[in-house]
């Protein structure tokens, strides 16, 4: 799909500099633009490259004064960077913009879907759903019986979504994310055989929430395992039987929560990070990449290491940790000194 000058302009209620009939058909870097695609600056380190890209056109800020010819059109706003998003995201929402059922897919005679519904083929509609507007669900995307889903949903490819799982508005799985499958539930008899404890809850997923691909959540025991309201998963996340991620955090790759967990509000969780379970974890917490938790956190800690201590003190610690083994020889040279007398 192509755009002029214009039409973007329009868009970004944006001031137009060289042609605005110049049309392009995709994004780009603004080191990598070549004809027919649109780039945009907003970090002056990089304005070298505007008089030398072949990108058609550029977003730059209303203030920006050319100090060299240039021979890419021009649109000034307000914000580079903003607009350049804005634009991201409109072109996204008419990329993905998708309607109909394709076939072959199954679509149970007790499912019910609202308007401007996109079934991607081989897609699987158990009995019961009930799906919102403007929902999306791409190819081999497996949905199970009395699953609920609200409007403006995206699911995308391979997705699985078991039985009774509620997913709220403006919600994006990516491909890959099973939903609701059983929490790892086993009890030990006295010869030390396991039996399955039945999983028989839920998955709760509130509005606005991201989900990364590969990432698994899985349903309660009893009760439901929830997800609030613009929470962003990364990929690969493991959320494991009645855990609670509390509204607005955000979890980076390969972090694994463990069963029952309550996790607070607006925390951020890097890559790798282990959470063990039961565990009560406050608002506004940060845990840095490959830390292991083991207690309870108040609001508002700064954590890091394994086991997890204060961001500051392992920073402090961590100087010693280098020196531990000049240290030693240091104390032995010490102990002998003193056993000979000097």
């Amino acid at each position: 799909m192509k755009f002029t000058a214009a039409q973007i302009a329009e868009i970004l209620d944006g001031e137009i500099e060289g042609n605005p009939e110049v049309e392009v058909s995709e994004l780009a870097k603004i080191e990598e633009g070549g004809e027919g695609s649109l780039t945009f600056l907003s970090n002056p380190k990089y304005t070298s490259y505007l008089y030398s890209t072949q990108a058609s056109i550029a977003i730059v800020n209303s203030d920006f004064k050319a100090e060299e010819p240039i021979t890419t059109t021009l649109i000034k706003v307000k914000d580079a960077y903003k607009a350049f998003s804005r634009l991201l995201e409109y072109y996204n929402q008419i990329k993905l913009n998708k309607q109909g059922i394709e076939q072959p897919s199954f679509v149970s005679d007790s499912a019910e879907f609202g308007e401007n519904l996109y079934l991607g083929a081989f897609a699987y509609i158990g009995d019961n759903v009930k799906i919102g507007d403007n929902v999306k669900i791409y190819p081999n995307v497996y949905i199970g019986d009395n699953v609920k889903i609200a409007n403006d949903v995206i699911i995308f490819p391979g997705v699985k979504v078991y039985s009774e799982t509620i997913i709220g508005n403006n919600c994006v799985l990516h491909s890959g994310a099973i939903v609701g499958a059983d929490g790892f539930g086993f009890s030990p008899d006295e010869t030390g055989k396991y039996s399955k404890v039945p999983q028989i809850g839920n998955v709760i997923i509130e509005d606005n929430v991201d989900i990364g691909a590969g990432t698994t959540i899985d349903r309660a025991t009893l009760g439901s395992t929830i997800i609030r309201e613009g929470v962003k998963l990364d990929n690969q996340i493991q959320i494991a039987h009645n855990v609670e991620i509390g509204s607005n955090t955000a979890i980076a790759a390969q972090t694994g929560v463990a069963g029952s967990t309550k996790i607070g509000k607006n925390c951020l969780i890097g890559g790798q990070a282990g959470i063990a379970g039961h565990l009560q974890i406050g608002d506004r917490v940060k845990i840095q990449a490959q830390s292991g938790i083991g207690r309870n956190v108040k609001d508002d800690e700064m954590l890091q290491g394994s086991p997890a201590f204060g961001y500051g003190d392992f920073n402090k610690s961590y100087v010693h940790f280098k020196n531990l083994p000049k240290t030693i020889d240091t104390l032995n040279q010490l102990e002998k000194k003193i056993k000979n007398g000097i």
